[in-house]
């Protein structure tokens, strides 16, 4: 029997992000795109200068129904016939609200894209904002909102911010808004929030995908070019300050069988020096199944399936802008573990953090977590979908679009020093808030005897 001869593998070929093409549409409309042959599924992001900052005092969430109503009629189609429209296109579109501004996602087929760049812009452009869909938003907003409080994770999150910025800072409530604030939220705020910040001239669309065949400049003239508004500037970001005292705050839930943790505090954002080290040292303590956290709480200890540390920018403005540098990342440590093991958990998580003090990273942790990070980026960016995600949010942070391509030669480039002296100064043991979800009578006295702040108790 004669046997074929294995296949050898070829050189690696080079690999970096995506460069994108800027330019701008008359209307004002900054516009990135990116040929990407072989994707012939196109990815469109638009960012909207519609910060949640902008949202009138007591219409916490306006922005987020904003958002969900674009898709719900428009001068030309009502909600029935617009789904229908992009149902006949193939493509999908969603739209939502966070703290930098209200971003819209649009895929579909190469094909049919010019079509479906028409009901886009018709979305952006004359949105119907009808009062039966506003108010029918409203009610289903509503209807999250006591699922979402009963949610441990989401609960974690609501009382960390909470606790972490002063109660006059928008970051410090719910994104979606509270019962009270949605409940006041009418077809007419809806409109008035759109008219205010919605406008070509300060947003900006990404574009990714194969245009092979496709007229992108008369596809684009005739849709989001045809979108006029206003020319007025964007409202500014407002300076985020936070409170990083070490103490703890238990949500107590009678009866849990498990305790949901939740420990950060803020940090430096993208357009620091230091937040390549910050990636890498952060992914070495908790980034993945085989990470500092994760081999002493899940593998040695066996108190929790998984224990993940992440660095989540909040919101992120270039240091050059008017208003100075006013962004942050939130940099925090989340998992869960049983009832009875919520004190031995956190004795060791705070040893393992005085451990990578005292001892620092090894090079091979560095090495490993450098090809995890680089080494898997070509196929995390295989999609259209995922380069215009990464894109859109380089715009919304206001940060150069080759910064992607620089952060895997920088990452590679960081040394196994410098990135256990970021790791330490993003988890300083003393400067955590810690959020524990669960049963505060099984939880406090051996939280308290751990001495990693002053715990006080409130209701879940």
């Amino acid at each position: 029997m004669q046997f074929h001869p294995q296949p050898q593998s070829g050189a690696p070929k080079p690999w970096a992000f995506p460069a994108p093409e800027r330019s701008q549409l008359p209307n004002g409309l900054t516009l990135l795109t990116s040929h990407r042959p072989g994707q012939q599924v196109v990815a469109v992001e638009i960012n909207l200068v519609a910060p949640l900052d902008a949202e009138p005092e007591g219409l916490d969430g306006v922005a987020t129904i904003m958002a969900r109503a674009l898709s719900e009629g428009t001068d030309k189609y009502d909600a029935e016939g617009f789904a229908a429209e992009l149902e006949r296109c193939g493509a999908t579109l969603d739209a939502h609200a966070d703290h930098p501004g209200v971003r819209v996602s649009l895929e579909v087929p190469a094909s049919r894209l010019t079509r479906a760049l028409g009901l886009l812009a018709d979305a952006l452009r004359a949105p119907a904002f009808p009062e039966s869909e506003i108010e029918r938003l409203v009610r289903n907003r509503l209807d999250e909102i006591p699922h979402e409080l009963a949610n441990p994770a989401r609960r974690a999150a609501m009382a960390l911010s909470k606790e972490l910025f002063p109660a006059t800072a928008r970051i410090s409530r719910p994104r979606q808004g509270t019962e009270e604030t949605v409940a006041r939220i009418d077809a007419a705020a809806v409109r008035a929030f759109y008219d205010a910040h919605v406008r070509p001239a300060t947003a900006t669309a990404v574009i990714v995908g194969d245009f092979t065949g496709v007229d992108l400049a008369a596809a684009l003239a005739d849709t989001l070019g045809a979108w006029s508004g206003s020319t007025a500037e964007p409202v500014k970001a407002t300076p985020i300050a936070a409170d990083d005292t070490g103490r703890v705050v238990i949500v107590d839930r009678p009866g849990a069988v498990q305790t949901q943790l939740l420990i950060g505090r803020i940090g430096a954002d993208r357009h620091d020096r230091v937040w390549p080290a910050q990636v890498l040292g952060t992914y070495c303590l908790g980034g993945t199944l085989t990470s500092r956290l994760d081999r002493v709480l899940r593998e040695e200890k066996g108190y929790t399936y998984g224990v993940r540390a992440f660095g989540q920018v909040l919101r992120s403005t270039a240091p050059t802008s008017p208003e100075g540098t006013t962004g942050a990342a939130l940099l925090a440590i989340s998992g869960s573990v049983d009832t009875a093991s919520t004190g031995p958990a956190l004795e060791d998580l705070w040893k393992v953090l005085r451990t990578l003090a005292a001892e620092g990273l090894t090079d091979e942790e560095r090495d490993v977590a450098v090809q995890n990070l680089v080494g898997v980026a070509p196929l995390k960016y295989e999609t259209a979908a995922a380069v215009a995600g990464t894109l859109a949010d380089q715009v919304e942070q206001q940060l150069p679009d080759d910064f992607q391509a620089q952060l895997y030669l920088r990452l590679a480039e960081t040394g196994t020093v410098e990135a256990t002296a970021a790791a330490v100064n993003a988890f300083p043991v003393d400067r955590l808030v810690t959020v524990l979800v669960g049963d505060a009578a099984q939880i406090t006295e051996p939280v308290k005897a751990l001495g990693i702040g002053e715990v006080k108790v409130v209701s879940g």
